[in-house]
């Protein structure tokens, strides 16, 4: 019988895809390690010319090296702290029934990281191989037991969905490539760009169908819900635990109760509509298409309808969680790299939930500072005075630039959206400095950008009021907003 032609069109169109996946999943690594191999090449050569044929043979030693180690560097130590099931029963058995349910078989480690991360890898053990589910403590701690079910779920499915050669090789060419965007020479840039665009699809697709299958196990608006907060916390926690974290450290201090305080912080509204928001942006700026995921607006509208879950409402609580803390707080400090300290050096203990508002407010960097010397004016009235009229001639782009040298490097698409963040980030806090010596009050323990009026008690997120301004072009809020509180009156 004769094989119907539609039948045979679709497997060859089928062939030509893998074959084109194949051959995109080469190409990013290559395009990645060229730079380094062109200049490498060229040094080699140039040094066997003059005759210098060991260091030639040193050079060509590094660069083998340098490759080789961008291949085979995820065969070193396991990331995070292990998970014994005997130790935590309950999280041991969430993960067990929620592979269950989705049909995963396959041997897996569970092991916990310091920062808000949810990833599956694949290692051996006694010449198994093993799946390795690395979860982050923030997640643990602010996911209710549904919304990390969903979680799980959809890091179990990539196993389904990203499973075979073809795939983890489009996964690593596109992470290697996007490695090499973030540095400050990108003479690829151009070339790379249409690769990581025409295999973006392929990884979207996947991730969407991870989503419908940890909507499926955990229900739909746990895992709505799952995906708003991580990304939520993912930003919060870079926006205050590692600033804490890397401020303390400056000062030969750790704090000891960090995700205590970053809990804290999240739930605190004003906290989580900026980090909610900052979340947003950084979906938005993707000028070379080297995102994995989809936008988060477009992965929750694709979710299916799974309106009921059989996990509980509020999060698992672990019965190693001291240590735990405990081991993911030296991990971020940096402590458990160092050489063991002699007696008496080791860094002061502090608590973030003590430290004065002020402090806390201010805790890892000083807008202010940075304000002052780009405008090269002295006093913080100053200094906002003539940011607010880089605001209102238009020309604050410069100012952004004076601020952030390096967004004249940022892509021509996402400029102006980073200008606007670094202008924002560096004019707001000031702002409620000065508004805070005229009777004005700080909101939040939390931010230095939020604040109370003084007459109606009307609460003002400067941050959110300058981006505003920024995006809509109309300063008008900001400048009204400035005129009332009276400037000429304020001292210098």
């Amino acid at each position: 019988m004769d094989t119907p032609r539609s039948t045979t069109e679709g497997t060859a169109a089928s062939e030509h895809g893998r074959g084109r996946e194949w051959l995109l999943g080469i190409a990013m690594p290559v395009l990645a390690w060229l730079p380094r191999a062109v200049i490498g090449s060229a040094l080699i050569l140039a040094l066997y010319l003059w005759g210098l044929r060991w260091p030639a043979a040193a050079v060509l030693f590094l660069l083998v090296v340098g490759v080789s180690r961008s291949v085979l560097e995820t065969r070193g130590p396991l990331p995070g702290r292990a998970v014994r099931p005997e130790d935590e029963p309950e999280l041991a058995a969430l993960v067990r029934d929620v592979a269950e349910r989705l049909g995963f078989r396959e041997p897996l480690l569970v092991r916990i990281v310091p920062v808000v991360q949810a990833s599956l890898g694949r290692t051996e053990v006694s010449g198994v191989r093993t799946h390795v589910l690395l979860l982050g403590l923030p997640l643990l701690r602010n996911l209710t037991e549904a919304q990390l079910a969903s979680v799980i779920a959809h890091e179990l499915a990539h196993e389904k969905h990203l499973g075979d050669r073809r795939h983890r090789l489009l996964r690593f060419g596109r992470a290697v490539l996007a490695e090499r965007l973030e540095g400050r020479f990108l003479p690829f840039a151009p070339l790379a760009t249409p690769l990581l665009r025409a295999t973006r699809p392929r990884i979207w697709a996947d991730e969407r169908a991870a989503d419908v299958d940890a909507a499926r196990i955990a229900g739909t608006e746990a895992t709505a819900e799952a995906l708003r907060r991580a990304g939520l916390l993912d930003a919060a926690f870079a926006a205050f635990a590692e600033r804490w974290t890397a401020a303390l450290a400056e000062e030969d201090a750790w704090p000891v109760d960090l995700y205590d305080g970053f809990d804290a912080a999240v739930s605190d509204p004003y906290v989580a509509r900026r980090a909610a928001r900052a979340a947003a942006e950084e979906d938005a700026v993707d000028p070379y298409a080297a995102a994995d995921h989809p936008p988060l607006t477009v992965r929750v509208a694709a979710l299916p309808a799974h309106p009921t879950t059989p996990y509980g409402a509020a999060p698992l609580v672990l019965r190693t969680g001291p240590a735990v803390e405990a081991w993911c707080h030296r991990q971020l400090a940096g402590l458990d790299w160092e050489p063991e300290p002699e007696p008496g050096d080791e860094p002061d203990r502090v608590r973030v939930l003590d430290l004065p508002a002020d402090r806390l407010r201010g805790l890892g960097f000083d807008t202010r500072l940075a304000l002052l010397d780009a405008t090269g004016r002295d006093s913080s009235t100053e200094a906002v005075a003539a940011a607010l009229d880089a605001l209102a001639d238009g020309s604050w782009p410069r100012l952004a630039r004076r601020l952030e040298p390096a967004l004249r490097r940022a892509p021509a698409a996402v400029r102006p959206t980073l200008s606007r963040t670094v202008l924002a980030g560096a004019l707001s806090s000031p702002f409620a400095e000065v508004l805070c010596t005229t009777g004005w009050t700080y909101t939040s323990r939390w931010l230095s950008t939020v604040v109370t009026a003084p007459d109606d008690g009307r609460v003002v997120d400067l941050h959110e009021l300058i981006g505003e301004a920024l995006r809509s072009g109309d300063p008008q809020p900001v400048l009204t907003l400035w005129a009332s509180a009276e400037p000429k009156e304020w001292a210098v």
